[in-house]
């Protein structure tokens, strides 16, 4: 299949429509981005590479990260951690807090806002420098040491991040949250902050298409069965009160963020990375997702 001519026709065909939705404005140094960029990169498990567009310009990785959290704090809990979060789609924005009180602080699943940072509180036991480690990973499965926490980025929504300060401090108040509410906020506004291209995305998720370990060195974070389970997590929740429709317009595991992101995977064959900033109402790229659509239809490869 000739990757590099498909997601080039796929990438100019959806330039030719109108770029609905808006930035993520509410965290203010993501306001003034350029909303027209658009960039693609396609990382086979054989080791090639197919990019087009803006695939170079580094955007905020934001929820995408929490892919990464989870796989740092499954490899080391195993299944213990779901004592402390679950793995059912919520049905509800990311940054909900509704469902809480009512599941006694356990957050429905790792991806929204509430499981993340149940997340990075486990992380806070688990690792000396849980920052450190999430580098450690980025930077061995990308092949990039260059990959950085974007200083700007975190203090922004350090300075915004309202509904997160109360997010987390109802779950201490529910007892889900063991360390320091200002510790656990830090680690995971950092986190989110971390600057990163469409290449390096899609280098860093494609030990997901590859049963949990690198393709060059055969370095393994994950077991095949919480390779597995990770990925299924990210067909049910990945894109929060939209989770449904991507697995049916879509059919690949993916997780989103609100920098414009979108990572997806298709075990045993590849990674693949859409950016563009413009999100649509449920906080997802709108040209990324129509990409996928495009793309999945296609070339007729998805899970399904």
């Amino acid at each position: 299949m000739n990757y590099q001519q498909i997601i080039e026709r796929i990438h100019q065909e959806v330039l030719l429509h109108k770029n609905y939705g808006e930035v993520a404005d509410y965290i203010p140094e993501l306001a003034g981005i350029d909303d027209d960029q658009f960039g693609v990169c396609l990382a086979h498990v054989d080791g090639k590479i197919y990019r087009t567009g803006d695939w170079q310009t580094h955007f905020s990785l934001q929820s995408i990260v929490k892919v990464l959290l989870l796989s740092l704090a499954y490899a080391r809990l195993g299944g213990q951690l779901w004592q402390r979060v679950g793995v059912e789609p919520s049905g509800t924005p990311f940054n909900s807090l509704g469902t809480l009180e009512h599941d006694d602080g356990i957050p429905r699943n790792p991806f929204s806002n509430a499981g993340a940072l149940v997340v990075s509180d486990v992380l806070l036991d688990l690792y000396q420098d849980p920052k450190a480690a999430l580098l450690d990973l980025i930077h061995s499965f990308s092949g990039d040491e260059g990959i950085q926490f974007d200083r700007n980025v975190a203090e922004s929504e350090k300075a915004e991040g309202y509904r997160n300060v109360a997010l987390v401090n109802f779950l201490k108040s529910l007892g889900n949250i063991h360390n320091d509410v200002d510790d656990v906020l830090a680690l995971y506004f950092d986190c989110c902050s971390v600057a990163i291209n469409c290449e390096q995305l899609a280098k860093t998720f494609l030990f997901f298409a590859n049963n949990g370990q690198t393709i060059d060195d055969h370095h393994r974070l994950l077991n095949r069965s919480q390779t597995k389970r990770i990925n299924a997590i990210m067909l049910t929740c990945g894109f929060y009160d939209e989770a449904g429709d991507f697995a049916y317009q879509v059919g690949l595991p993916g997780k989103s963020g609100v920098g414009g992101g979108i990572v997806a995977v298709l075990p045993k064959e590849f990674s693949i990375a859409v950016w563009s900033p413009r999100l649509n109402e449920k906080g997802n790229s709108y040209r990324g997702l129509k990409f996928l659509e495009q793309f999945t239809t296609e070339t007729g490869q998805s899970i399904f």
